[in-house]
């Protein structure tokens, strides 16, 4: 005799809560996965937004970089064209100068020359035949230039010109007279005195130079007069 196994009723409502469970699991992950995915969005546009930003900025800081470089070359520019408007003037001013210095010199010597130099040395008792002028004279490498020369039988007289005269003018003009024998030996047998001519003395120079016993001739105006006392004597270089 045979025995039958009863059927195990199926459990429709588990099985509906089941899947309901299951369905509900499944919104819960699709809701989070959407939730990520919004969070990423939200920090991937933040980041896009910080960076869009930087690079404003770094934007901004090259073209302000730039507007300052370009501000810096303008007043380079500015500031070597204004170098160079100051050197020229400075080199016009020079020039004008130097133009005025040659021009006062050279009607200074051109006056002496042909003026008052020789009467006032033969009011000294130094009797001037003929006169030179800008003598270059060399002796064993040393070189000078004298920019005026008296001469009489037995005397000769170099001349300093200056339009203003300085005390180491002076002493410069010294320390050439002792060699002024060897520069130009044409007169070496004779006895050579030393004189400055000037505009203006600077320094008692004038003083200077007649204690250390130079002819002395100031120029003024159209004339020239020796300022040294009647008594004066002047020294012998030679």
């Amino acid at each position: 005799m045979s025995s039958t196994r009863p059927r195990e009723e199926f459990d429709w409502r588990a099985a509906h809560d089941r899947v309901w469970a299951t369905l509900d699991w499944l919104a819960e992950q699709n809701r989070e996965h959407e939730r990520l995915l919004k969070l990423r969005a939200r920090e991937a546009e933040q980041r896009a937004r910080e960076q869009d930003r930087r690079n404003e900025e770094a934007d901004r800081r090259a073209k302000e970089a730039d507007r300052r470089a370009k501000e810096r070359a303008k007043e380079q520019d500015r500031r070597a064209e204004e170098a160079d408007r100051r050197g020229k003037e400075h080199d016009r001013r020079l020039r004008k100068l130097d133009n005025l210095f040659n021009s006062q010199w050279g009607k200074l010597i051109e006056a002496l020359v042909d003026g008052d130099l020789v009467p006032l040395l033969r009011a000294r008792d130094i009797k001037v035949t003929h006169t030179s002028t800008n003598m270059k004279l060399e002796f064993e490498g040393y070189r000078r230039e004298v920019d005026i020369v008296a001469v009489d039988g037995s005397v000769v007289v170099a001349v300093e010109v200056k339009t203003t005269l300085k005390v180491a003018d002076v002493d410069y003009f010294l320390e050439m007279l002792p060699h002024f024998q060897d520069l130009a030996p044409e007169y070496r047998h004779h006895t050579v005195y030393g004189a400055v001519a000037y505009l203006k003395a600077d320094q008692s120079s004038d003083a200077y130079a007649q204690k250390k016993g130079l002819f002395v001739i100031r120029a003024t105006g159209s004339s020239a007069s020796i300022t040294n006392r009647a008594e004066f004597r002047p020294r012998a270089f030679g």
